[in-house]
């Protein structure tokens, strides 16, 4: 899978996703630093990637235009660091590839997921 990490989440990431086969690349590399949440959200659906992040404003953003992409995983955890976290995100991405691929937003807490499919435009 593809992914930008946001601002809000360490460079590790990158390293992190990257040894679990994922392309992920830190949102400081392709955009500004204090690009708004909006911009974010439309690089990575030009891009086709999936946004991780730890701020619930994508989820939020996603609801309100109705949009099926792109998918946005949020971490939801006392910690953030690949370090600590990796393995239950790289396990979680895997378990949720195919919704993720669809269009979901996938929510990692310490001891438990929840997901949801991006079908907001679908219900009218």
């Amino acid at each position: 899978m593809r992914f930008v990490i946001d601002m809000n989440l360490s460079m590790d990431w990158v390293g992190c996703l990257q040894t679990a086969g994922h392309d992920a690349v830190h949102w400081s590399n392709v955009g500004a630093v204090d690009a708004a949440d909006d911009a974010i959200v439309e690089w990575a659906r030009t891009e086709d990637r999936i946004v991780l992040t730890n701020d619930l404003d994508f989820g939020t953003l996603l609801a309100m235009s109705g949009a099926s992409s792109p998918s946005v995983v949020q971490l939801r955890t006392d910690t953030t660091l690949s370090a600590r976290i990796g393995p239950l995100v790289v396990q979680a991405l895997a378990r949720a590839e195919a919704d993720l691929l669809s269009g979901a937003i996938l929510t990692i807490e310490a001891e438990r997921l929840r997901l949801r499919a991006l079908d907001f435009a679908r219900k009218e």
